[in-house]
């Protein structure tokens, strides 16, 4: 019997239309069968549908010839039915770990849910959560075991949502990007710890843009586009060879190689005395914990300045200091530049619920900016989309609608805080795209953060590595990728390599 065997699934969901159409899957225990294609594909609308939930949503319309998930048949299933599988025979790793995180639980509570849903005793439950902790690749996992999911850097919060979906032993594993927000070499752990749980005998439903995350553990590929499964087979095969145009194009589209001639301002090569941006020894504290500390970062006009690092080390809270969301302990920023936005990391939990694109692009309008369907034409959305909330965009087309959002504001500096990290490959080369014209034909400046150094080397004319909150390695890009000084910097070329 295979553990996942859907055949003919058609899913309509209200102000969408028809999002899968016809689709057939199986999966056996012990394979990795992993679902690929572009933003907006069905992708994480499959994923839900194996879980039944998308059999809860208000208006949703599910069809199926066969729906059958650890043996339960979905399709017959009542809510509460549906309810009792989801974690103890399939678990789910969402690609929004902010989101799914309770943020007034501990990531003990989070992550023990699964086991207290078992009456597993208390006194074991500790102890698998600090081993799925531990296997997820979270360090000093005893402390954080009293901390809250705000307390963590995105990618921490990541691992600890894959936490709370092993820690039950699942025999069906759905992961939705579970390496999104997480950098190389943590990647790398995650998805050792995923062909692990494989090889052991759980099914794997591995959904991803991540093509490198694809050809690491998955036996078999399925593309999806429009909802319609246009190319299935061995991995091997599929990735090398591939038959349909849409798997194509999404190779073709995989970051690689240096920041293309020609794409830099000629403000970069004649910078101004003043930068746009100075940070001088800042220091940012939490607690016991020294978030930033003593980092020096200049950014002129018309240059992007990569910020790349191991999840956890001070990235994200260094954007926050950039922009003067938090203010240093020690230290100053300097800032000459009179506009600068951020784009954050989680899209969603930046707008309000409650607002159309339309209106979140039209109050963030400044001065002569474009009009919101231009805005939204130039990160590659279409005008359908105005109407829509963010609640109804796949992750992809809400980090679109960030991007516009920032750009709305015709600011001097973009601070971008993993901009890509939701986007399938041929998206994200749409959006380094659009970011290397707006530094080159309007001399914007960037600080570019980003866990992927290939990205990260597509776009940066220079970069600083971190770790622990330190600046470990800067200087131009091509000059330390081609001769890393520090060994970190040399781990993180060889992981994402």
């Amino acid at each position: 019997m295979n553990a996942v065997e859907v055949r003919g699934l058609s899913v309509a969901l209200p102000g969408a239309g028809e999002v899968l159409r016809d689709v057939s899957l199986t999966v056996t225990a012990g394979e990795c069968v992993a679902i690929v294609g572009e933003s907006g594909a069905g992708k994480s609308v499959l994923a839900r549908t194996l879980l039944g939930l998308t059999h809860d949503a208000a208006g949703a319309r599910v069809r199926a010839d066969a729906l059958e998930i650890a043996g339960h048949d979905v399709r017959r299933l009542s809510r509460s039915g549906r309810r009792a599988m989801r974690g103890r025979d399939v678990a789910l790793v969402l690609q929004d770990a902010l989101q799914s995180l309770d943020p007034l639980r501990t990531i003990e509570a989070e992550v023990a849910e699964a086991l207290a849903v078992r009456r597993v005793p208390r006194a074991e439950r500790r102890r698998r959560v600090l081993e799925a902790l531990t296997a997820a690749g979270l360090p000093h996992v005893e402390a954080l075991l009293r901390r809250r999911s705000g307390e963590l850097s995105g990618g921490m919060r990541q691992r600890a949502l894959i936490a709370s979906a092993v820690v039950g032993g699942a025999g069906v594993l759905v992961a939705d990007e579970p390496t999104t927000a997480l950098d190389a070499t943590t990647a790398v752990r995650v998805l050792d710890l995923l062909g692990r749980m494989r090889d052991e005998g759980a099914a794997l439903v591995l959904v991803s843009h991540d093509l490198r995350a694809v050809a690491r553990v998955a036996d078999r590929i399925a593309v999806l586009d429009a909802g319609r499964v246009v190319e299935e087979g061995a991995a091997a095969s599929v990735l090398t060879d591939p038959r349909h145009e849409v798997t194509r194009a999404l190779l073709a589209a995989v970051p690689s190689g240096p920041k293309p001639r020609g794409s830099a301002s000629s403000a970069t090569d004649e910078r101004p005395r003043s930068p746009l941006i100075s940070a001088g020894a800042v220091t940012k504290r939490y607690r016991d914990v020294v978030a930033v500390d003593a980092v020096d970062l200049e950014v002129h006009a018309g240059e992007v300045v990569g910020v790349v690092g191991e999840s956890g080390s001070g990235k994200s809270t260094l954007a926050r200091l950039l922009i003067g969301a938090e203010r240093p302990d020690d230290g100053v920023v300097h800032r000459a530049a009179s506009c600068i936005r951020l784009v954050p990391q989680d899209p969603l939990g930046s707008f309000d619920p409650r607002h159309t694109v339309e209106r979140i692009l039209r109050h963030s309008r400044r001065g002569d900016a474009p009009e919101p369907t231009e805005l939204l034409a130039r990160v590659g959305l279409p005008p359908t989309v105005l109407d829509r909330r963010p609640v109804t965009l796949s992750g992809g087309q809400r980090q679109r609608v960030a991007i516009a959002r920032a750009l709305a504001a015709r600011p001097d500096v973009l601070v971008c805080d993993e901009p890509v990290s939701a986007l399938d490959v041929t998206t994200q080369a749409g959006i380094l795209d659009l970011l290397l014209r707006l530094q080159r034909d309007e001399g914007l400046a960037m600080v570019f953060i980003s866990h992927d150094l290939a990205v990260v080397r597509r776009v940066s004319d220079r970069v600083a590595v971190m770790r622990d909150g330190r600046v470990v390695e800067s200087g131009p890009t091509e000059a330390v990728y081609a001769a890393p000084a520090d060994p970190f910097t040399a781990e993180l070329i060889a992981a994402g390599s």
